[in-house]
């Protein structure tokens, strides 16, 4: 292979980060170690992906109900009121789960499997450790049809029942509170731009914990919290745009703000004290969805624009729990002096009061860590008279041409981007617990032979394992993303990215096992890599 100027420039970009790895053209080699006792192993859906039953059983419809019946919103039409039709089939999601836990055959089996030029021996390893966890989102507009006042019984009976199919093939839920499906009812009213949000939030969150909290050890908050935000209305995977997104330049900013809301009685700390009120060992997490990005050259001003794009992508929400209390210095003053030039009285970027500061800080337990990609970054002035979230930033993102691509135009394969990051994180933010919320793959295919995701998820948790043993980072479980293939917002069924195919022809929406369940259950039975380990040599229970 030749060496280019471009392959230079990367080691130099590597080096720049601290993390100096092997590069885009080679492979790194695997770390041959087990992950701690107790690790957590665990796959992940969400509610308006996977549950189908749209207006049924006294359901009020979310805001990407309303925005899936325009035409021309999502590819080729699609919507969710099917999906994988989880609210009648559950049963099938938890048996797709115990399925990973299936002992294998006591046979020994030799096998080569060539993924992208990674060539590896492997042979069966018996193993004890299991899937322990399914995280799961509730319809929010499912338990309150119009996201306040009256409960609806079904939908409740709904998790309920779930949740105990789960206790009884001995995996523990994880619950997402928030993925995205708001009730219509409250978006008519504002959304997550009425100040009264963190009112209806709270009474959702406390319905909540008092119908499903003696059975739940996890309680996630809101998933991906940037992506309720203005500015994502261009991303394929984000929420639907709001109505009032065009009043004023700096909802990208209020938007965010309900979710912190620190008065005492809506604050997060109350939500993380009423969660662990209604049984004991109860978790209070906060998901961050967070790129990884390098420098786009070895000149300090792209270093500190890569330093940038990761605390206004990462920091932002970060940084007031695990941080100082309060947004990051380089938002205050980027957006502090933008808003003063373009003749704002006072920021776009809304200021937490002393006391607020105080309540908002260590207000979870651990932090949740949604990742997928990596991009480069250069330092790029913007136009002043542009006023946006990605014009505060100054500067450019982009991707290698040369990386591995998938099913999603925005997730390039960079496993070593997520080592960077967890350490990143680790120094920012006071060392947190940190548990992978989301991690995965997309293909286009479906296909059951899926060697594309056996190796994102080879190296992408290999490199999770590396920052636990080698970097000292409190890496304390995994979640794969996703389950099984679904409905993938804007996307359509287009883009897959499941541990399952789905059958979608099929009215009993079969879910099949793909090779990369196969290659993750292994990893999962022996909590780690092995030199001697199968890839995809053993059955998984029909």
């Amino acid at each position: 292979m030749n060496v280019s100027t471009k392959w230079i420039s990367w080691l130099l970009m590597m080096s720049l980060s601290n993390r100096v790895t092997l590069g885009i053209y080679v492979d790194e080699p695997l770390l041959y170690d087990t992950f701690p006792p107790g690790f957590v192993w665990s796959s992940a859906t969400s509610a308006h992906q996977i549950e189908g039953a749209w207006n049924v059983d006294g359901k009020g419809p979310s805001i990407w109900d309303t925005y899936t019946s325009q035409p021309g919103i999502v590819a080729e039409g699609a919507t969710g009121q099917t999906a994988c039709n989880s609210y009648y089939f559950y049963q099938k999601d938890v048996d797709a789960l115990k399925s990973l836990n299936a002992e294998p055959l006591v046979v020994v089996a030799f096998v080569v499997v060539l993924i992208y030029d990674d060539v590896s021996l492997v042979v069966y390893c018996a193993g004890t450790i299991q899937v322990s966890h399914y995280r799961f989102s509730i319809s929010w507009p499912r338990v309150l049809p119009n996201g306040i006042g009256q409960v609806n019984q079904p939908g409740v009976d709904y998790y309920k029942n779930l949740i105990a199919a789960l206790k009884v093939a001995n995996i523990q839920p994880m619950v997402t509170l928030y993925h995205w499906d708001l009730p219509q009812a409250l978006e008519d009213m504002g959304g997550w731009l009425n100040a009264s949000v963190a009112d209806w939030f709270e009474e959702y969150a406390r319905l909540c914990f008092t119908q499903f909290g003696d059975d739940v050890r996890y309680g996630l908050g809101v998933s991906a919290p940037d992506f309720l935000s203005p500015f994502n209305i261009v991303v394929a995977a984000a929420a639907p745009p709001s109505p009032y997104s065009q009043i004023w330049t700096w909802n990208v900013y209020l938007s965010s703000w309900p979710q912190f809301d620190p008065s005492p009685r809506q604050s997060l700390p109350t939500l993380r004290i009423n969660f662990q009120t209604y049984s004991t060992r109860k978790s209070w997490n906060r998901l961050l969805n967070i790129n990884w990005f390098f420098p786009g050259s070895d000149q300090i001003a792209d270093a500190d624009a890569a330093e940038r794009a990761l605390q206004f992508m990462g920091g932002w929400f970060a940084n007031p729990i695990f941080g100082s209390g309060d947004y990051p210095s380089i938002m205050k003053l980027k957006i502090g002096e933008k808003s003063a030039q373009q003749g704002f009285n006072q920021s776009r970027l809304p200021e937490f009061t002393a006391e607020q500061k105080l309540l908002v800080k260590s207000s979870a337990d651990f932090l949740g860590i949604n990742h997928y990609t990596s991009l480069l970054t250069v330092n790029r002035p913007s136009d002043i008279n542009d006023i946006s979230y990605e014009s505060d930033q100054d500067l450019y993102s982009y991707y290698d041409p040369s990386w591995y691509g998938s099913g999603s135009p925005w997730l390039k394969i960079t496993p070593f981007g997520l080592r960077n990051l967890l350490v990143w994180l680790r120094d920012k933010f006071n060392d947190p617990e940190m548990i992978i919320t989301e991690n995965g793959c997309s293909d286009t295919a479906g296909n059951l032979d899926d060697m594309l995701r056996i190796y994102y998820y080879k190296h992408y948790i290999n490199n999770v394992l590396k920052a636990i043993k080698i970097d000292g980072v409190n890496v304390t479980g995994y979640t794969a993303w996703a389950l099984m293939d679904n409905f993938e917002w804007r996307a359509g069924y287009n883009e897959k990215f499941g541990l399952f195919n789905v059958d979608f022809s099929s009215p009993d929406l079969p879910r099949t096992a793909k090779a990369s369940a196969r290659y993750l259950a292994q990893i999962i039975r022996d909590n780690g890599f092995r030199t001697n380990q199968p890839c995809n040599n053993y059955p998984i229970s029909k």
